[in-house]
């Protein structure tokens, strides 16, 4: 998605916004030029485009949302440490390897919270996308993650983990130092921790790289993400070989976050502003900040036994799937059993020989 001359981004499905900025752009210029008013014009014009995002948007296709949730504007973890996190003060390494850029850990405060602050960093220029390899973390940050999460155990501090990763990194490297199992360590200790834990996708939540920091009391989604065990494009070229088939790929896997909310995997969907998280990064750091303020004083209130209980008796509930009864429509849950059910007839009696 190259920029425009302006360097705005657009979809290809928001042509009629795009017309509508170059426009108004272009009236602000005949504006300052011929010191003509235009700025009846230029509200009328803003009145149509806040009516087109709003079609836009309400009827976002599963393909459209993961092109959102992609869009090169959309607030990263910088922007939600700058604007939300007050005194950070970041922690280094894993003591077994070496520091993993593309897992950032560190102490700071949100509200009136003190928290440990999880986070997979993208980077915003190429040299940082370079360090950062592109948000795909390798085994030793995913173990930074873990040593410092049981450090926020030791002192009672809650965990904040903001999610944003495409999966952890393929290298042959990470799989030599143990990609798989630092993720499925990750998961074993996250799930008793005895401390608040708040999971929140901010941008991309692809398979394990994102699962392996998304444990928690609290799973949240902004509005125009996707949390999936795969990519789309992974998923078409796997079932179809065709990676043109991602939009009917992502139709499939439902990977949104209103899918998700119905289905039960997550606990809440956090709004955005209007037209996605890329054209107010203020107000999209106000609402996540609001979620987990709220959210920390709820847990707090919560004596950690029963908190670990109710984290576990979650956990155990993934895998119930809606079943929809024939008869009448109605959708119902039905747990899917881990066991097979013991055969409730006898054994037919083997027949006597001639």
């Amino acid at each position: 998605m190259p920029p425009n001359n302006n360097g705005e981004y657009y979809f290809d499905f928001e042509n009629k916004i795009a017309q509508l900025d170059q426009q108004m752009d272009e009236l602000r210029r005949l504006t300052s030029a011929k010191g003509i008013d235009y700025s009846a014009e230029v509200r009328r014009l803003q009145r149509q485009q806040v009516a087109e995002l709003k079609r836009i948007y309400s009827n976002l296709t599963a393909w459209q949302t993961v092109q959102v949730a992609r869009h090169p504007k959309r607030p990263l973890l910088d922007d939600y440490l700058n604007l939300m996190v007050k005194d950070f003060r970041e922690l280094h390494g894993d003591r077994r390897f070496g520091d993993d850029r593309a897992m950032v850990t560190g102490l700071g405060q949100i509200g009136t919270e003190k928290v440990l602050v999880v986070g997979q960093n993208k980077g915003k220029t190429t040299k940082q996308k370079i360090a950062c390899n592109f948000g795909c973390a390798h085994p030793e940050g995913y173990r930074k993650a873990v040593a410092k999460m049981k450090f926020a155990e030791k002192y009672g501090i809650p965990i904040v983990t903001l999610i944003d990763t495409p999966g952890a990194y393929p290298g042959v490297g990470a799989e030599q130092r143990g990609q798989a199992q630092a993720i499925a360590c990750n998961l074993i200790e996250m799930s008793r921790l005895r401390t608040p834990i708040i999971c929140i996708c901010i941008g991309e939540g692809g398979s394990g790289g994102a699962l392996g920091i998304g444990v928690g009391d609290r799973l949240a989604l902004l509005q125009f993400e996707y949390y999936s065990v795969i990519s789309p494009e992974g998923c078409a070229a796997i079932l179809w070989r065709d990676g043109s088939k991602a939009a009917e790929a992502a139709e499939t896997l439902k990977l949104t976050s209103r899918d998700l909310l119905k289905l039960g995997l997550i606990d809440a969907v956090i709004p955005e502003p209007l037209g996605g998280a890329h054209r107010n990064i203020h107000d999209t750091v106000y609402n996540v900040e609001n979620y987990v303020t709220r959210t920390i004083r709820e847990l707090k209130r919560i004596k950690v036994e029963k908190l670990l209980d109710t984290r576990y008796k979650k956990l155990r509930s993934i895998g119930c799937a809606l079943a929809v009864n024939g008869r009448n429509g109605h959708s119902q849950k039905v747990k899917i059993r881990t066991t097979p059910k013991a055969a409730s007839r006898k054994p037919a009696p083997v027949p006597a020989k001639a």
